[in-house]
């Protein structure tokens, strides 16, 4: 049997035990992995899941995962999160479609002090949503705008997504974080203009707060609000400044941000023993389960390579397709929304990272900003129907008259504006690569 026909087995065999049997991302992918192994090497196999192991446990950036995990669920739990949404709640509110607006920065805010998508879109729909259809925005409109707005985390520093995306292509995961945030703020801003235009253009969309209840809050009661809700901003700033500033490392700064997200919540009364626990046992299961899938990934990927499967598929595109490089990259797109459409972000990455990275650098183009390219693709696929990720999260948290249509409707323009970023930064790579050349050089 030849190298491509197993390298084409394994890929099959992996993406019908993930579809068939439902079973975890990781389970399906490492066991494809050990078989292959142990069938092309024999007991030698055993080797290449141990040596894994150890380049996982050896890798010093994992250690921001945990902390970054826990710092956002500490602010989430203890209800900081909340002060944040009030404080644009209240700033943002007497513009046309400002409530909308606001839960976008909200949306960044707690981009930045989680890095998972399901922590924007649980805030969102728990806390946002019921605000915004009692104060009669449009509840199609609003639901694309949290489903869109909780995408950004997997983009805006400091990305889970990102920190395994580097893990398995092995590219430092500060450069990777510094090149997601132009585009990720990009995004966000572009989110902002297009609500900000069509509630001028259908006031009915979003609007403002009255002017009678907008009296009743005092310039003191603004100001403590404001007081209240910079909180999170600041450690998540404070901690970023040390990092670029060069006082920490990036595994220092992860550890800054958890520690000053638990004073925070002990200054302001609202560290108790449940919600640490909550906490903690949030942060275990997310990072857990990262672990295993880099794990899972570093298997397969280690067996590919040495069945020489990447230069394989080169030759398939190039010699025999004849295609070149930016349409390689093109189709590699198209591929990752429609896999999307079945599958998660981590599992789309563990799926394809073997074949495809290897494949983008022997092209030519740069790991980092092809690892943005990758995440604003995820995002994408994450609202894409029918089976798009964020589309099923939010039809969990939705109230009943947000009907499963709704959601499918809502995310239409948003989906185009995701597109529209991510041609942006295909074709002026700079967005992604200007920050991390500015703090790096090169």
């Amino acid at each position: 049997m030849s190298y491509e026909l197993i390298a084409l087995l394994m890929f099959s065999s992996m993406m019908l035990l993930l579809l068939l049997t439902g079973k975890r991302v990781f389970g399906a992918i490492g066991f494809v992995a050990a078989a292959a192994a142990l069938l092309l090497w024999g007991d030698g196999g055993s080797e290449m899941a141990f040596s894994a192991a150890m380049k996982l446990m050896k890798w010093y950036p994992l250690l921001t995962l945990p902390m970054f995990v826990f710092m956002g669920y500490m602010l989430s739990e203890s209800g900081i999160a909340e002060d944040l949404y009030r404080m644009f709640h209240v700033w943002m509110g007497p513009l046309p479609g400002g409530l909308a607006v606001g839960t976008i920065f909200l949306m960044v805010a707690i981009s930045a002090m989680n890095g998972l998508s399901v922590a924007g879109m649980a805030i969102g729909a728990s806390i946002a949503l019921p605000e915004l259809l009692r104060r009669g925005y449009d509840k199609i409109m609003i639901t694309g705008v949290i489903q869109a707005g909780s995408s950004l985390g997997i983009l805006i520093p400091p990305s889970v997504v990102l920190v395994l995306y580097g893990m398995i292509a092995r590219q430092p995961v500060g450069q990777l974080w510094l090149a997601g945030a132009i585009p990720g703020l990009m995004m966000a801003g572009m989110f902002m203009l297009y609500i900000a235009i069509r509630c001028r253009l259908q006031p009915h969309m979003g609007p403002p707060l009255a002017k009678a209840e907008r009296e009743q809050i005092s310039w003191s009661e603004k100001l403590r609000l404001l007081s209240a809700g910079l909180v999170p901003l600041f450690i998540f700033f404070s901690m970023t400044g040390l990092f670029l500033l060069g006082y920490t490392s990036l595994v220092e700064s992860s550890a800054v941000g958890a520690c000053a997200a638990t004073l925070a919540a002990l200054f302001k009364g609202r560290l108790n023993g449940k919600v640490m626990e909550e906490t903690l046992r949030k942060t275990l299961a997310i990072s857990c389960m990262f672990m295993w899938i880099i794990l899972a990934a570093l298997c397969f990927g280690a067996v590919f390579d040495g069945l020489g499967a990447v230069r394989a598929i080169e030759q398939f595109f190039v010699d025999s397709l004849h295609l070149g490089p930016w349409q390689i990259l093109i189709i590699m797109q198209l591929s990752f929304i429609l896999m999307g459409m079945f599958l998660d972000d981590t599992a789309m990455l563990v799926i394809v990272a073997p074949l495809y990275v290897p494949l983008v650098g022997a092209l030519g183009f740069d790991l980092i900003w092809y690892g943005v390219l990758y995440t604003i693709t995820c995002q994408i696929a994450y609202m894409t129907p029918p089976f798009g990720y964020n589309l099923f999260l939010m039809r969990a948290m939705a109230p009943p008259e947000v009907s499963l249509r709704d959601i499918y409707v809502s995310v239409t323009p948003f989906v185009l504006i995701m597109a529209l970023a991510l041609v942006l930064v295909m074709a002026f790579p700079q967005l992604a690569l200007w920050l991390p050349q500015l703090h790096y050089g090169g």
